[in-house]
């Protein structure tokens, strides 16, 4: 299971094209709502979440994944849920997803010290102690970080690849008309 956290002010972008091309890969995947089922995001899209925050349950969580946005990235960051669902990823060593705004979440507690790592450029001051690449995806142990909107898919296939293999992220990647 994939659980997809989604806040007011998400970036819908990243947050849909991850849900998506998980679901492509035959993945099981949740939106959850922080605050309710009913999330609307940085450029007035509103989404009906599968799950409130309130109805998560950890059983079968193999990742969670944060997108960006603001003010979305720290509606994230304020949430008990996502901060106790970060700390079961890293006790369980479940893999973490973060794109663009929101590897700062992570940087925050400490999980990018010493990582190479990549997010929205102008928040790498967020992360001092990690070493900011500038590529479109970075990985770090169980930990995947991307720039923003523009690299949403090779984010997402990166994340399929890790959860359903490299197979089936080429047959996905190949499905999009993809190189």
């Amino acid at each position: 299971m994939v659980y997809v956290f989604l806040a007011t002010g998400f970036e819908e972008v990243e947050a849909l094209t991850a849900v998506d091309i998980l679901r492509r890969a035959e993945l099981e995947v949740k939106t959850v709502g922080i605050g309710g089922k009913n999330i609307t995001g940085s450029h007035g899209v509103e989404v009906v979440c599968d799950l409130a925050d309130e109805e998560a349950d950890p059983r079968g969580v193999r990742m969670i994944v944060l997108p960006g946005g603001m003010p979305g990235t720290l509606n994230l960051e304020r949430s008990k849920v996502v901060q106790g669902y970060l700390r079961m990823a890293v006790i369980d060593q479940l893999y973490i997803g973060a794109i663009c705004a929101a590897p700062s979440i992570l940087g925050h507690i400490g999980l990018l010290d010493g990582a190479n790592m990549t997010c929205y450029p102008g928040f790498e001051s967020q992360m001092p102690d990690a070493v900011y690449t500038g590529a479109a995806v970075e990985r770090y142990g169980n930990i995947i970080t991307s720039k923003g909107p523009g690299t949403a898919i090779e984010f997402a296939l990166k994340l399929a690849e890790l959860l359903a293999g490299e197979e089936k992220a080429a047959a996905v990647r190949a499905s999009l008309q993809m190189a």
